[in-house]
């Protein structure tokens, strides 16, 4: 079992850091158990479970499985010791405010571009928790069990060429229409271009990553702030982040995406931080007007 020890400058929430990756709490690719967290990922050296630990100084980290020396070199950009938060400085305010009360939030890059994207897409134009169940449902069906201990039924990601092998219509029972099946379809055909952005300049990756037909920029900051480690990804495009801008900086009830980039610039080159840190804050608007329906395609 290798193992290795992260120092690191300040304490850090691994579960707020490391937390983006978890899509809901039946994810069976990942476990919080306490401050631990477990993570099953295939790497390009093949599969491997992860524990992070906080411990006196750093992160205790254990690997198990083929890509464990890949996941265990890269353990510092997973756990967010490498994130770089020189000049951010938020004047008097809520960003100040937040930044002081949960300084352990950093910015992961676990290198790992299209398994960040497969649960990204199924997000895309449908509600969180339509998008929770689908990923669940694909990831079962697609069902491989995740090398070492680990917790009871953690599983690996889908393997990305089981899922680009399917035909389009394969994806209904798990509640995915055409249109996101055809988008995961390609992406996963393409996986390992993807997967060599993380080699290129952060503005070459999410260029690369835009290309790609039914990709647009909030699919590419959801993957941009964890897969590359970007603190400045805005998620441009969601339902819900516009408003939660709005709200937190200027007490605007609701936003545009137009607003909410306005409100986020004085904070660049870390707009995506401090979207995080709204979003981990609990910064909610005022709840009024119809919820986004919740549809079960499955059922159609």
């Amino acid at each position: 079992m290798p193992s290795r020890f992260v120092p690191t400058p300040r304490p850090i929430d691994l579960a707020l850091t490391l937390g983006p990756l978890l899509r809901g709490a039946g994810d069976p690719t990942m476990r919080v158990v306490g401050a631990e967290v477990w993570r099953a990922s295939r790497t390009p050296d093949g599969p491997a479970t992860v524990r992070f630990s906080p411990a006196d100084g750093g992160v205790d980290v254990e690997t198990w499985g083929s890509g464990s020396d890949w996941l265990l070199e890269r353990a510092p950009e997973w756990c967010g010791a490498l994130d770089d938060d020189s000049g951010f400085e938020p004047s008097n305010g809520i960003v100040r405010d937040l930044w002081r009360r949960r300084p352990g939030l950093r910015i992961p890059r676990t290198g790992l571009v299209t398994e960040r994207l497969i649960p990204v897409v199924l997000e895309q134009k449908v509600t969180g928790h339509e998008a929770r169940r689908a990923y669940r449902r694909l990831t079962v069906a697609l069902a491989e069990p995740s090398p070492g201990p680990g917790p009871a039924e953690l599983t690996l990601p889908p393997d990305p060429s089981r899922i680009a092998a399917l035909p389009y219509y394969a994806f209904h029972p798990f509640g995915v229409e055409r249109r996101r099946a055809e988008v995961l379809r390609t992406v996963c055909a393409r996986a390992s271009w993807l997967d060599a952005a993380i080699d290129l300049p952060v503005a070459e990756a999410e260029h690369r990553i835009g290309m790609l037909r039914g990709l647009g920029p909030w699919s590419v900051a959801e993957v941009a702030r964890t897969a590359l480690g970007d603190a400045d990804a805005v998620s441009v495009g969601d339902f819900h982040v516009p408003n939660i801008v709005a709200w937190g900086l200027a007490g605007e009830p609701r936003g545009t995406d137009e607003r909410m980039l306005e409100l986020l610039e004085p904070y660049r080159p870390h707009r995506g931080r401090v979207q995080l840190l709204l979003e981990a804050g609990g910064i909610r608007p005022p709840a009024f007007g119809p919820r986004m329906e919740v549809r079960a395609i499955d059922r159609l």
